[in-house]
C-alpha cells in the first residue's frame, strides 16, 4: 500500500479516465497502445494521463521491449493499493477545494448547484468535524496486506469502521450526515427524471 497525501493527487484521481488506467495497471503491465485499445481512446490521450500519473509517482515503467524498430514501454502501478490520506496537515483551503471539486462533479452530472458562501462554509465545517471524529485510515493500513481485491477491501474497511464505532459515535456520525444531506438538498437540484406511465387497470 502507498499512502498519498499530496493534494494534487486528489485532483488527478478525480478524473475517471485516470482511475480506470490505475485499475488496469494494477491487474497487469500494459503499454499505452494496449490501454488505449482497452479504453477506446487515442494513444495521445492516454499518453497525456500516463505522464501525469508517472509524475505523481503512481505509475512507473515496468519494462521495455524492442519490436522491430520500435521500443514498447510497459507501465505498472507503484503500489497494489493507494490510500489517499488528508493527514494532520489538511488545511481549511484543502477542504474547501475538495468540497468545491465534489460540487463541480455534481454539476457535471447535470445537477443545478447554487450554494451560498455561508452554506459552503458550514459544509466544510461539518466535513472537517467528521474527519476529526472518525477515520478509516487505520483499517486501510491493516487490510493492505490481506490479499483482498480492491472492492472487497473497501467493504471490509467500511464494516470494520462501523463495528469499531461506539453507539455515541455512530449517532453523532448519523446526525452529521443528516446535516450534510440537508445542506445538499438546500443548494443542489437534481435533474428532473421522466416518470414512467403506469396504466390503471
Amino acid at each position: 500500500m502507498k499512502i498519498i497525501s499530496d493534494p494534487g493527487a486528489f485532483q488527478l484521481l478525480a478524473d475517471e479516465t485516470r482511475r480506470k488506467i490505475i485499475y488496469l495497471l494494477r491487474v497487469k503491465d500494459m503499454t499505452v497502445s494496449q490501454i488505449a485499445e482497452q479504453m477506446h481512446l487515442t494513444t495521445q490521450a492516454i499518453y497525456h494521463h500516463i505522464r501525469k500519473l508517472k509524475d505523481a509517482g503512481m505509475i512507473e515503467v515496468a519494462k521495455e521491449e524492442r519490436i522491430g524498430h520500435f521500443i514498447e514501454t510497459y507501465y505498472r502501478t507503484t503500489a497494489e493499493i493507494f490510500h489517499l490520506s488528508h493527514g494532520e496537515a489538511t488545511t481549511q483551503k484543502d477542504l474547501e477545494e475538495q468540497v468545491k471539486a465534489a460540487l463541480e462533479g455534481l454539476r457535471k452530472l447535470g445537477m443545478k448547484v447554487d450554494c451560498s458562501p455561508a452554506k459552503l462554509k458550514e459544509f466544510i465545517r461539518i466535513t472537517k468535524e467528521m474527519d476529526e471524529c472518525c477515520t478509516m485510515a487505520d483499517w486501510t493500513e491493516k487490510t493492505a496486506n490481506l490479499g483482498l481485491d480492491f472492492m472487497t477491501q473497501q467493504a471490509v474497511i467500511e464494516y470494520a469502521y462501523l463495528i469499531d464505532m461506539t453507539e455515541a459515535q455512530f449517532d453523532k456520525n448519523q446526525a452529521q450526515n443528516k446535516k450534510i444531506w440537508k445542506l445538499l438538498k438546500s443548494c443542489v437540484e437534481a435533474p428532473a427524471t421522466k416518470k414512467k406511465n403506469v396504466k390503471k387497470k
